[in-house]
């Protein structure tokens, strides 16, 4: 470390900066990397990195498999797939910014997802998942892992206490969004925290429990379940982290004595985020994430206003809406840096009609009218864009769940997810009326 970067280190106290400003300048000094003279850190674009002797390699693969040892000194790269300073900036400002002790990329949220659970479950143990899910997830849950022995068990966790009836000696995991991806029902988060720290009072390590909770609907700028909780956190900084729709990334926050398992996981099963990728989420999507996700709520809230007002609409799930069933406790959980509430930039709204299939057949003429006709409200799946963007879940995101199977998922047959933008939402509203006039 030369005498410059020394002597800024002694100088600055991070501590005094709002989170803000911490998610533009990352970390003061970073033992990830010299880029002390680079306002902006530099894209790494080599997959190998040159070895002075033997020995240093030797002492790079010994440090890959026990990260601490590494913390007093600069790491050694050896490989992208092992670790390279790109992904290793973007870890350190992830795990800060969502208050965990570390943080480990992933290529995807599902590859995210995929790795804490290969981390933490083994044959014959037992995940207790919320009922509503992102439907890759839930096929992950009841398609992929039944197949190594590790029972998925659905709850409705909205109703916190009727976990306690679910946990037994194999229960490993408690998993769930908060909000729900695509109903945006809000779980208590504290209470699960509760139950499963009764649980957990006469289990030995290997038996614990821990909490999992994707928190990619809310970004850490409107809620930081580790504080509230949980174990880990897990992302598809595709979303909202990402934030521009340019590059795919999942990642896992938690403990530190995870930390090794994880980047062995990611190494072994290749889900390895992109260098390019990292270097763009951490450059500009983490950068502006303050600014996006206000302007996107400010958005949310005006438009939930319009729709819950409109004479064609049966019902609307919003966490800032007061006629919200889970309002109250978005007001406790869903908070930004400065203690702001902040409910978040997704919502969920129904059609009227007099069956079923016939507030589906609405909900697709609206939507195929949007598609061709709407300036602000762009047909596709994904989230957290700079652009509004609509989609039918039971027909896109969560067609893996059965037609006949999604009520008792939570899922409304013809409910319509809206991700608000950053447009005027002037804009957004006039495309949305014109949109409800079609039907």
């Amino acid at each position: 470390m030369n005498k410059n970067k020394t002597d800024k280190s002694n100088s600055i106290d991070e501590s005094q900066y709002s989170t803000e400003t911490h998610l533009i300048y990352g970390k003061n000094i970073s033992k990830k990397w010299d880029y002390s003279h680079h306002v902006v850190p530099p894209l790494s674009n080599s997959v190998i990195f040159r070895l002075d002797s033997v020995e240093r390699g030797a002492e790079g693969f010994i440090e890959f498999a026990n990260p601490a040892m590494n913390d007093e000194h600069e790491p050694i790269y050896i490989y992208d797939r092992l670790g390279e300073p790109n992904k290793d900036l973007l870890e350190e400002n992830l795990a800060w910014v969502e208050k965990g002790e570390t943080a480990v990329s992933f290529a995807t949220g599902m590859g995210a997802i995929s790795g804490i659970f290969g981390v933490l479950c083994k044959a014959g143990n037992q995940i207790i998942a919320h009922k509503t899910l992102y439907g890759c997830t839930y096929s992950l849950l009841t398609r992929w892992l039944p197949r190594f022995n590790i029972e998925y068990i659905p709850a409705d966790l909205t109703e916190s206490d009727s976990l306690e009836k679910l946990i037994n000696n194999s229960t490993r995991v408690v998993y769930f969004e908060s909000p729900c991806n695509p109903n945006l029902h809000l779980i208590d988060i504290r209470r699960i925290r509760e139950i499963v720290d009764t649980a957990n009072i006469n289990r030995t390590e290997e038996e614990k429990i821990y909490i999992i909770v994707d928190n990619t609907f809310a970004t850490p700028f409107c809620q930081r379940p580790i504080e509230l909780g949980a174990d880990f956190v897990v992302h598809s900084l595709t979303k909202g982290i990402g934030g521009f729709g340019t590059d795919m990334g999942g990642a896992v926050i938690g403990p530190k004595k995870f930390e090794d398992a994880l980047l062995v996981f990611r190494k072994d099963f290749g889900a390895v985020l992109n260098t390019k990728s990292a270097w763009t989420i951490l450059t500009y999507g983490l950068t502006t994430l303050h600014l996006r996700i206000k302007r996107q709520i400010e958005n949310a809230s005006r438009i939930a206003k319009f729709l819950e007002s409109h004479p064609k609409v049966e019902f609307v799930n919003y966490p800032g809406l007061k006629s919200y069933k889970f309002f109250d406790l978005a007001q406790k959980q869903m908070r930004d840096f400065n203690g702001n509430f902040a409910p978040g930039s997704l919502l969920f709204f129904g059609l009227k009609g007099d069956s079923s299939e016939e507030v589906k057949e609405k909900g697709k003429q609206m939507m195929n009218y949007a598609a061709k006709n709407a300036y602000t409200l762009t047909l596709a799946v994904s989230l957290g864009h700079t652009r509004t963007l609509i989609e039918h879940p039971a027909s896109m995101t969560h067609s893996v769940i059965p037609a006949n199977e999604l009520d008792s998922h939570g899922i409304h047959p013809g409910g319509i997810r809206l991700a608000a933008g950053i447009e005027n939402s002037d804009d957004i509203i006039h495309d949305l009326q014109k949109s409800l006039d079609v039907i």
